[in-house]
């Protein structure tokens, strides 16, 4: 595995599919879920192991989709709120972020190849694991505790 590690956010990093309504909102091409969801981990928890495994040398990163069928002006929208909702949410400085067309295939576009992605698409880690990377499935709450491995693993 190259020392990269990648972040999926929606049913990730964050909790999207608790919003209240959430799939009515992004139907309506409403940013509000993208704001207003909570952290499904702690994140002060995740900046600290995310800070030693960039100490570490490796590359962190996000790759997220947008809404499916979003609309120009909603696409802009999203990237916006789901740019906003990192900073808010997590005080840490990403090698790279891409916030991409929905169903983009996340291990042509990532800038290190062949890194660690977190994600909760079964269909995307797969995809992931076929091109010759390692996936966390973090549809399991216990994703943090096996990023932790990572670094006791270095």
């Amino acid at each position: 595995m190259n020392k990269a590690i990648y972040f999926d956010m929606d049913g990730t990093l964050a909790e999207l599919y608790k919003v209240y309504n959430w799939l009515s909102l992004l139907r309506a091409e409403s940013p509000i879920p993208y704001e207003v969801a909570q952290p499904k981990v702690d994140m002060d928890e995740l900046r600290k192991v995310l800070e030693t495994l960039k100490k570490d040398g490796y590359h962190i990163g996000v790759i997220s989709w947008l809404a499916k069928n979003g609309s120009r002006s909603y696409n802009k929208a999203v990237r916006k709120a789901k740019k906003n909702w990192l900073k808010k949410h997590l005080d840490f400085e990403f090698d790279e972020v891409r916030i991409v067309k929905y169903g983009t295939s996340k291990h042509l576009i990532a800038k290190i190849k062949h890194g660690l992605l977190v994600d909760d698409n079964n269909d995307v880690c797969e995809a992931w694991l076929k091109n010759g990377g390692q996936a966390i499935d973090a549809e399991s709450y216990s994703w943090l505790s096996e990023l932790k491995k990572v670094l006791e693993n270095n």
